[in-house]
Order: C-alpha cells, then structure tokens, then sequence
C-alpha cells in the first residue's frame, strides 16, 4: 500500500483502500483489520491520518472497535456494529444514567506546571467543565520542557485521546508536534499562548491591556520611574503582550519608557530553571539594579514569582514596601493563610479560561465553529505592595 499522487486527502485514501478490501472480501466479517499504527507506517502517515479513516469506517459501520482487541469487519447480516468514539484508539463506551451506551470523551491536558498563584484555579475550571459534559481529563505536566511536551502529546495521541489542550513550554519556536496537530486539524485548544499566523485556537488573558492597567495605577499613584522586571520575551506571547501593554501605558501618559530601568532576562522562575543557585544570582541582580538606579520607585513584575524575588531584594537593600519601592504583578495566591501579604496584582480569569477551553475543544470535536482568539479580562486586586511614590529628594 503506497501513497498515490492524487489530490485526494490520506485519510480518504486510506478509507477507500480498507473499505474495497472489506467490499470485495479481502477482509472477511469478523477479520482484523490493521490498527491505527500499522497503517500509519504502511501509508508512511501519522496516525492522526489513519485515526481518522479508523473513524469513517466505524461511522459507516464497516468495522467494529473493541477495547483492547483491536478492530475487525463488520458483520451486515447479524448487525455486529459499534458506534466508534471519535479520535479514541479502542472505541470504548461508558453508560448513562438510563444504562445506555454513550461515546465517553478523553482530553488530554499538557501544563508546563501549576501553583497557587497560577494555574490551580485553571485545573478546577477544566474539571468543572468537564464533569459537567460528561468527559474525563488526562493531566500531564512539563515543566517547561519542550522535550516533554512533545513526548507527551505523542503518548497521549497513542492513548487516543479526542482532543488536547496546550499549555505550551515558554521557548523560541513552538514544537512539531503542536503544528502537525494544527496542520491536520485536530481538536486543539493553547492556553495562554498564541502561535502567530497560523489558525490555531487559543485562549488567553487579555494581557496588553491589563499590563496598561496595572502601570496605570502606578501613574495614578505618582509613580514615573518603574522598572520592569520579566523572563526573556522571545516568542512568548503572554510576557510579548505585557511588556506592550507596559509600553502602551507610558504613551498614554505622556511618560517616557525608559528601557534602562528595565530587566527582562531574570530565569530562576521559569519552569526547568527554578532552583536555589538561579534564584540568589537573579535576586542578587535586582539588588543591584535598584543601587544603580536610585530613582526607581515602583516594579512592575510580568508574573508573581518574579514579584517575590523583587520583595525578597527589596529587603535585603533594607528599604520598605510600599513606602520606598511599590510593586505591582500579575497573579498572587488567592489563600494566603499564613503568608500575611498580598501583592497588588491582576488576577486573571483562570476557572473561566478553564472552563472554555474544555467547551471549545469538544465544540471543535463537533466540527463546531469557534472563535479563532478568545482574550479574558484581569481584574485588578488591591493590596499592600502599592503606595504613593515617596519623595525624589528623599
């Protein structure tokens, strides 16, 4: 079975060669026919491709998918059908509340991490989401590793899972794995990252303007000499879009951004650099930026992370939150039992973020129309890391 040269779509081909096998008894009622793999590698395709013929062919009722076993021909005369669940290598079923089968749905979920300030409340609003619908969630977390994150999608599409949810690994260039599923149109939904110029669906924090609102409360605050703080930007749109936002805000104001006041290379918080070495060399750094920059009496930290290392410099320099340095973020756990601070901060919408990428990706499933970016509000949340700026002459 080779590849031909026409202009018909793989998958097609492939349906149409195991379907005139079936039809003309090279495959017998109740024979094996060859699994997703085996005709991935016979077609030199990926097993997306296949799974999707796998899938006409269950729809039109030519083969029967059983769990474990693999799938056989379907017999016409004795009705030995199974109504395959799309995308799921097994075709296995759940029952409902009546006792009648129902197609369950797997959706695979790539994090690069989660926490407290970030990425908990996304959790709980998938979960929601998905009990609601009726479907089950297959996490997995990478912590920023893009090695990781391809091997993982690879295993959760061997498990069959129908769709996927993505939350790329911060990095240069998106991995391979992530545009094959764009290219072949399967059930994808990012979180918090875009790929730019290519139709990929994805949910975000509108994170330009909610950058312009939090540097504008520093303005409002009498703050003109801020420093930025953030990991490297390079392609990574959530941090791309804040530092815009930052910029933006400055513009508005009348207010020149000066860049020099700005450090936009701080590691020790990304997810594969987060140890106690880069974190006392990325402290030590902020230190003696605000020694070198006298002038600066407000940070504005790209994520919560990088608002404690700020904090804990701040300190050690002996100076006081807020009335020598105020410090604004974006994110702070929402239960700070114990902790007794509370940055002021954009709290994004996390449980709603969660919720609609779940319903966006079995809406896709559906061959739904969705909307190409969906971009959420943050909400800014006082608290006692902001204050007035003190007195230049001070």
């Amino acid at each position: 079975m080779n590849e031909t040269t026409s202009s018909k779509p793989m998958y097609e081909k492939i349906f149409d060669d195991v379907k005139h096998q079936i039809m003309s008894n090279s495959y017998r009622p109740g024979d094996r026919i060859p699994s997703e793999k085996e005709l991935a590698e016979a077609y030199n395709v990926s097993r997306i491709t296949s799974k999707k013929a796998m899938e006409l062919l269950a729809a039109e009722g030519m083969i029967v998918r059983k769990p474990g076993r693999g799938s056989f021909v379907a017999d016409p005369e004795t009705g030995m059908q199974e109504a395959a669940v799309p995308g799921r290598q097994d075709g296995s079923r759940g029952v409902n509340g009546h006792g009648q089968e129902q197609a369950v749905k797997l959706i695979g979920v790539v994090l690069t991490d989660f926490a407290g300030s970030y990425g908990t409340r996304l959790i709980y609003g998938m979960e929601d989401a998905a009990r609601e619908r009726d479907c089950f969630l297959v996490l997995r977390r990478t912590f920023g590793v893009q090695e990781n994150e391809e091997d993982t999608i690879r295993k959760l599409l061997q498990l069959g899972v129908d769709g996927l949810i993505v939350f790329p690994a911060q990095g240069e260039f998106f991995n391979a794995e992530i545009l094959k599923l764009v290219i072949e149109r399967f059930p994808l939904v990012l979180i918090d990252r875009e790929i730019k110029g290519v139709a990929a669906a994805s949910i975000s924090t509108d994170n330009t303007k909610a950058a312009t609102e939090a540097a504008e409360h520093l303005f409002d605050l009498g703050h003109t000499h801020i420093a930025l703080l953030s990991p490297p930007p390079v392609d990574t749109s959530a941090v791309e879009d804040r530092i815009e936002g930052f910029v933006q805000a400055h513009a508005g104001r009348g207010v020149a951004a000066d860049r020099s006041l700005w450090i936009c290379d701080l590691t020790s918080t990304l997810p594969n650099s987060f140890n106690d070495e880069n974190i006392e060399r990325d402290i030590g750094r902020i230190m003696k930026h605000l020694q070198e920059q006298p002038a600066i009496t407000a940070i504005f930290a790209i994520e919560y992370y990088i608002a404690l290392l700020a904090k804990e410099a701040v300190t050690r320099l002996g100076l006081s939150i807020p009335e020598d340095i105020s410090i604004i973020c974006f994110d702070s756990p929402q239960f700070r039992i114990g902790e007794g601070y509370a940055f002021t901060h954009m709290r994004q919408s996390e449980e709603e973020m969660g919720k609609l990428a779940v319903e966006n990706v079995l809406a896709i499933m559906e061959q739904e129309t969705v909307a190409n970016k969906i971009k959420l509000p943050a909400q800014l949340i006082p608290g006692e890391s902001t204050g007035p700026a003190r007195d230049q002459g001070k």
